[in-house]
C-alpha cells in the first residue's frame, strides 16, 4: 500500500512539473509576442503588431495587456472601429485600467465622436483626476462638441495641477473667444505666448483676436513675431504685408512685399497681394502712380497665379484705368476659376454695363448676389436692389424690375426720391399695373410739384395732375 502511494505522488509529481513547464514556456511565448509586437509597432510595422499581439492574446486570452496593445496597434494602422473593440476589450478586462480608457478617448476623438470622447476622459479622471494631460484632452473634446463653458472648467483644472501649460491656455483662449469674451479670451492667449513663445498657434489666433477687435498694432506686433520665428514662409511676410495696409501703412507694405518677391520669386500670391496693396493705396490717395503699380504687379500675378482672386483684382485695375472692354475679359476668366471670388461678378457687372451689355451686367449682379447674399448695411443693401432693378428694366423685363425697385423700396424708405419712384412707377404701368404707378408718381410730385418726368409719365396714363 505505502508503495502504491509513492508512486502515486511521484507521478503528480511529474505531472505538476510538467504543468509548470508549460505554463512557464507559454509565459515567456507570450512577453516574446508583446516584444516583437511593440517593436514592430516602434519602427511603424502595424500589420505586423497586430499580427503578433494576436498571437499573444490566443495563449493568454484573459489578458487585458494583448488586447491594449493590439487595440494601439490598430488605431496607429488607421483601423479606428476595430481598434475600439480590442480597447473595449481590455478596460472590460481591467476596469480599474487607465490606459484602455485614454486611448478610448482618444480614438472616439479621433472618430470626431467627441461627446463619447468625454465620457471616456471623465471615467479616467475617476480613476486619477490628477492628470493634467488628462483633463486638458476633456477639455478639448468637450470644446468640440460645443460645450466651451464644460471645457473651460476641466482646464482650471489641468491649470491648478500645472498652471505653466501653454497648450491648457491656448485651449481656454479658444473657449473664451467660442463665448464671445474678448477680453478674457486675449489674456488667455498672451499668458500661451508668454510660457511658449514659438507656440504659433496661439499667436496667429491672438493676432486674429485683434484684427476682429480692431487692435491694430497689437495684431502687427504678433504677426511681426510670427514672421521671426516662422522666416522661411512667404505667406507670413504677405500677411504682415496686408495688415500694414488694413491700417493705412501702404508703404511699409509694399517694402516687406518687395523683399517676399525678392526672396520668394516662386510664391506667386506674393504679387497679388502687392497689385491689391497698390490698388488700396489708389483707392486712399488717389495716385495714379499707385494704380500703374498695381496694374503691374497684377499682370504678373495672372500670369503666374491665375487664380479668380488675381484675375479679379485685375479686372478691377483695368476698369479703374478706363479699360472696360479688357476687364470685361478678364472678369469673365476670374468667374470661371475656382475657388471663386464673388467680388469677380460685382465687378463683371460693372465692365458690362460700361461697355453697354446690360443682359450681361444683371446676371453678374445676380449671381453675386446669390454668392454673397444681401450686404449687411441697409443702404448699400438698397443700392444693390435698385441697381438690379434698373439693368432689369433695361432689358424690357418690367416684371423682375417692379420686384427688385419694390425689395429696395421697403430696404431703405428714407432714400427713395422722386426719381426712384417715377422708374419704379415706369416699370409698373409697363406691366399693367396702372394703378400702382398712378400711387408711385403721386408720392413723387408731393416730393417735387414740378418733376418732369412724373407729370409726363402721368399724362401718358391718361390723368392731368
Amino acid at each position: 500500500m505505502k508503495r502504491v502511494i509513492l508512486v502515486v505522488a511521484l507521478a503528480a509529481l511529474a505531472l505538476a512539473g510538467t504543468l509548470g513547464y508549460a505554463s512557464s514556456r507559454r509565459e515567456q511565448a507570450y512577453h516574446q509576442l508583446i516584444e516583437q509586437g511593440d517593436a514592430a509597432l516602434a519602427q511603424g510595422e502595424s500589420f505586423a503588431a497586430v499580427e503578433a499581439f494576436t498571437l499573444a492574446i490566443a495563449l493568454k486570452p484573459g489578458s487585458m495587456l494583448g488586447y491594449l496593445k493590439r487595440g494601439e496597434a490598430y488605431r496607429q494602422y488607421g483601423e479606428l472601429e476595430t481598434a475600439l473593440k480590442d480597447l473595449r476589450r481590455a478596460s472590460g478586462l481591467d476596469p480599474a485600467a487607465t490606459r484602455p480608457l485614454e486611448l478610448l478617448g482618444d480614438v472616439e476623438h479621433a472618430l470626431r465622436r467627441y461627446d463619447r470622447a468625454a465620457e471616456r476622459f471623465e471615467t479616467y479622471l475617476r480613476i486619477d483626476d490628477q492628470s493634467p494631460r488628462i483633463l486638458y484632452r476633456l477639455a478639448l473634446s468637450r470644446y468640440h462638441a460645443g460645450n466651451a463653458q464644460g471645457a473651460i472648467e476641466a482646464l482650471r483644472s489641468a491649470l491648478a495641477l500645472d498652471a505653466r501649460f501653454a497648450q491648457a491656455h491656448y485651449l481656454m483662449g479658444l473657449c473664451f473667444e467660442a463665448l464671445e469674451k474678448p477680453d478674457q479670451a486675449r489674456r488667455s492667449l498672451h499668458r500661451a505666448v508668454e510660457l511658449s513663445p514659438a507656440l504659433l498657434d496661439a499667436r496667429e489666433e491672438l493676432a486674429e483676436l485683434h484684427r476682429r477687435t480692431s487692435r491694430g498694432e497689437e495684431r502687427l506686433s504678433e504677426l511681426e513675431a510670427l514672421q521671426a520665428l516662422d522666416p522661411g514662409s512667404a505667406a507670413r511676410h504677405v500677411t504682415l504685408a496686408l495688415a500694414h495696409a488694413e491700417i493705412g501703412q501702404f508703404d511699409r507694405a509694399v517694402t516687406i512685399l518687395g523683399r517676399a518677391v525678392a526672396r520668394f520669386p516662386a510664391h506667386p500670391y506674393s504679387y497679388v497681394a502687392l497689385g491689391r496693396v497698390w490698388l488700396d493705396a489708389w483707392q486712399a490717395r488717389g495716385d495714379d502712380v499707385a494704380l500703374q503699380k498695381a496694374l503691374e504687379a497684377l499682370e504678373r500675378a495672372a500670369a503666374s497665379d491665375g487664380s479668380s482672386e488675381a484675375l479679379m483684382l485685375l479686372g478691377r485695375a483695368l476698369l479703374l484705368s478706363n479699360q472696360p472692354e479688357r476687364a470685361a475679359t478678364v472678369l469673365i476668366d476670374a468667374t470661371a476659376k475656382k475657388p471663386l471670388d464673388p467680388l469677380a461678378f460685382y465687378y463683371l457687372a460693372d465692365a458690362a454695363e460700361r461697355i453697354g451689355n446690360v443682359p450681361v451686367a444683371r446676371n453678374a449682379l445676380l449671381d453675386y448676389h446669390a454668392l454673397e447674399g444681401a450686404p449687411a448695411d441697409l443702404r448699400r443693401r438698397a443700392r444693390l436692389f435698385e441697381r438690379i432693378a434698373t439693368l432689369s428694366a433695361g432689358m424690357n423685363d418690367p416684371a423682375a424690375a417692379v420686384t427688385w425697385f419694390g425689395r429696395a423700396a421697403a430696404t431703405d424708405p428714407a432714400s427713395v426720391d422722386a426719381a426712384f419712384l417715377v422708374r419704379f412707377a415706369d416699370a409698373q404701368w409697363k406691366t399693367g399695373d396702372a394703378a400702382g404707378a398712378r400711387e408711385g408718381l403721386t408720392k413723387a410730385l408731393g416730393l417735387e410739384p414740378d418733376h418732369r418726368a412724373a407729370r409726363s409719365l402721368l399724362r401718358r396714363l391718361g390723368t392731368r395732375r
